[in-house]
């Protein structure tokens, strides 16, 4: 409920949020960002796992579900979205569903409320896992992918986590799918130094959010003093507009919508994030 000088914003969407959530930190400023994004209603939050190939100490999907709860902690919000684990391995038609699969499907499911929007900033596991058990949902929702590439073959790490989920994804006839890939997403880039002063300015939020870059990086990982924010594009659409962004757009053989996402509007999107953190901060 907006308070006395506050403009009314209404929420315009339902989102799920799904990410990796005990991989990069990126991935939870930009949880912070939709949660507190009055214009998109999150109504849950959904775990993947981490690629096996780049080993970390907290790999699984339930570890990044204790991550995202202690995220909601810091926030204190009035009404807390439920966090559902994942799969814990690539897309298996044995496998059986998992608790974000199903949350998935039933959010889906649902005749009421505004649209859905399936924000998956991590391997498209849960999101295939979801189609696969319940076909019916597929045009029932937009699914937001940070992953892929424009070139046919180049390694990303969303996509070749788990290539069978995403193949599925990408290669369904009646799923519209927004794509910010690799070569976008990578330009979110954000200084270091920049990063560390306007997130310690936003109070408790920001602080803890600062320590999650501050953890011991895995001996593969070589850190310079950039850090790209590439999980938060889908904020433009859900939360904000993607008018001052550019995509190219095309349509599968059943009608689904496609757009592949070449700029976003990044300074709208720092901007916007930073002014909501140090609000929530003070």
């Amino acid at each position: 409920m907006a308070q006395d000088g506050d403009l009314a914003v209404r929420a315009r969407c339902r989102v799920v949020v799904d990410n990796d959530w005990s991989g990069d930190p990126d991935g939870l400023v930009a949880l912070a960002h939709h949660l507190l994004s009055p214009a998109n209603r999150v109504v849950a939050v959904t775990s993947s796992f981490l690629n096996p190939r780049f080993p970390t100490s907290h790999s699984r999907a339930a570890d990044g579900a204790v991550l995202a709860d202690e995220l909601l902690d810091q926030l204190a919000l009035t009404a807390r979205p439920p966090i559902y684990v994942g799969a814990e391995q690539p897309i298996d038609a044995d496998a059986g569903p998992s608790p974000a699969s199903e949350a998935i499907a039933a959010e889906a499911r649902r005749a009421d409320g505004p649209p859905l929007y399936v924000a998956c900033g991590g391997p498209l596991t849960n999101v295939a896992a979801a189609v696969q058990v319940a076909p019916d949902i597929a045009g029932r929702m937009t699914v937001l992918w940070v992953g892929g590439s424009l070139t046919e073959g180049t390694f990303e790490y969303n996509h070749d986590t788990d290539p069978g989920a995403a193949d599925f994804v990408l290669g369904h006839p009646e799923l519209t799918v927004y794509q910010f890939p690799v070569e976008t997403y990578r330009r979110c880039a954000y200084s270091v130094a920049e990063l560390e002063g306007n997130l310690q300015a936003c109070g408790r939020l920001g602080a803890w959010l600062w320590r999650r870059f501050t953890r011991p990086l895995p001996d593969w990982v070589e850190l310079g003093e950039v850090w790209p924010l590439g999980d938060s594009p889908p904020v433009l659409v859900t939360a904000l507009t993607d008018e001052s962004s550019s995509y190219q757009m095309t349509s599968t053989s059943g009608g689904a919508e496609r757009r592949v996402f070449t700029e976003v509007d990044f300074r709208l999107l720092v901007s916007d994030m930073l002014a909501k953190f140090r609000r929530h901060g003070h």
